[in-house]
């Protein structure tokens, strides 16, 4: 009987302890409301390098044809897409399903993270995501910003979106 208190005792801390690590601070959830909606990705500025015109975006294009691309964020499930037309310069019509969320590092900036997802909604890029720094956000304009590193320095790649 001793053993059994003991490990129902055990499972209900690491209950309690999942649900908190799951639950997400009360700015993320304010955060997420304030993502949620339709957006347009307006520009893609890239600072640091004034020589890079072309980079390719979360694995599936080139940074021109997602300008102007269609974005949706569903904040009670974290479910969304982004669509972008068939354009000039080889850019293929494309409509992807996302999983988003917001990722809060221990003393660091609050991150949008999300998964590109395939036509049945399993996870692409080996299952690996993207987190993007929230540079900016109200309830009309957005500003992530990615950085990366490029031929050995330091590049940030800043994304403009605004609600439609």
């Amino acid at each position: 009987m001793k053993v059994i208190k003991i490990y129902s005792a055990v499972a209900l801390v690491a209950l309690v302890s999942f649900f908190t690590a799951c639950s997400g601070s009360k700015e993320a959830g304010t955060m997420k409301k304030s993502i949620n909606g339709n957006w347009t990705l307006k520009t893609i500025a890239i600072e640091g390098n004034n020589s890079i015109l072309n980079v390719k975006v979360f694995n599936e294009a080139d940074n021109n044809c997602f300008i102007g691309s269609q974005w949706n964020f569903v904040s009670n499930n974290g479910a969304g897409n982004y669509t972008f037309p068939l354009g000039t310069g080889g850019c293929v019509a494309t409509n992807r399903k996302i999983k988003w969320s917001i990722f809060e590092p221990a003393g660091g900036v609050r991150q949008f993270q999300f998964k590109r997802l395939d036509d049945k909604s399993n996870p692409l890029d080996d299952n690996n995501g993207y987190r993007l720094d929230v540079a900016a956000l109200t309830d009309s304009s957005m500003q992530l910003k990615s950085n990366i590193t490029y031929e050995g320095k330091p590049v940030a790649v800043r994304y403009n979106f605004t609600k439609n």
